[in-house]
């Protein structure tokens, strides 16, 4: 648990999948990314699935609702699903009450951060709370690209426009005091970062951003990322901020680091404390 302000934040395992090594570190050579992610014998690594939960003394709040339970039996042999929880069970899993979720912040509507927005039969998995997004990601993803059609399942959010649970913002927003999302689009156009801070200690939840601790280098990109120079330049502002300012990073999809404070070193980004949530 960690305490920021009036907010306690907690980790929330929600299960475990695989991707392609190659595709998750784009143009960087196997020999150099195996060095800390190991593939297994179909050249895919192992990530997790750490949603965020977020207790304020009114609202509590979850980011990111984990791959869900809707898929085939043949994706999730592709994807090596592993111990996926829908995100009811995994709040009850680690402790907490379900019932007691307000608010779900979307960083984004791919099927590894949406899915389990709603249940295999489009009901909200809360129906009770409110679900917040950029507009311009909802948008993006009633009619995506050729490149990422398949990342999205309009099963997994049009229920939440249908039965009016969704929160739209354009660009960066409060949410509540100390919350706020940060939009970046070169993984897909309106993903959002969130960021809790008291001005003192400040987390920022990196979604695809930066998924992995391995990915904090700034060569690190992913081949599904829309625009990945963007997401180079998007990487340089925000991890540059978080080291001057000394924020904890919170990594989404590392299946071991759940999170750190993060320095330079010969001009680069790199680990540096590591934080338990």
């Amino acid at each position: 648990m960690l305490k920021i302000g009036t907010y306690a934040l907690h980790s929330i395992p929600s299960g475990d999948f695989a991707l392609d090594g190659g595709a998750m570190f784009g143009v960087v050579p196997r020999p150099l990314w195996e060095k800390t992610n190991a593939p297994d014998e179909a050249n895919r690594i192992s990530l997790g699935m750490r949603l965020l939960l977020i207790e304020g003394p009114d609202r509590t709040w979850l980011v990111d609702t984990g791959i869900g339970d809707k898929f085939a039996a043949k994706p999730n042999r592709i994807y090596r699903v592993e111990n996926a929880l829908l995100p009811d069970e995994a709040v009850r899993a680690a402790g907490f009450d379900p019932a007691a979720i307000t608010d779900v912040i979307l960083t984004h509507l791919h099927f590894d951060h949406a899915g389990g927005a709603t249940r295999a039969d489009g009901t909200p998995v809360f129906p009770g709370a409110r679900y917040h997004v950029q507009r311009s990601q909802f948008e993006w993803a009633r009619g995506p690209s050729p490149k990422d059609r398949a990342s999205f399942r309009p099963l997994d959010f049009v229920p939440l426009l249908e039965r009016e649970q969704l929160d739209f913002a354009d660009g960066e927003a409060e949410l509540a005091s100390g919350i706020e999302v940060l939009p970046v689009h070169g993984h897909t156009r309106g993903m959002q970062c969130v960021k809790v801070s008291d001005g003192t200690t400040t987390l920022l939840y990196g979604a695809d951003l930066v998924p992995t601790r391995s990915h904090l280098r700034t060569p690190y990109v992913m081949a599904y990322d829309n625009e990945p120079l963007r997401t180079i330049e998007e990487k340089t502002r925000i991890l540059g901020r978080a080291v001057d300012e000394e924020w904890i990073v919170y990594f989404e999809h590392d299946p071991i680091h759940v999170a750190c404070r993060i320095g330079k070193d010969s001009g680069d980004f790199e680990p540096k404390e590591e934080i338990d949530i």
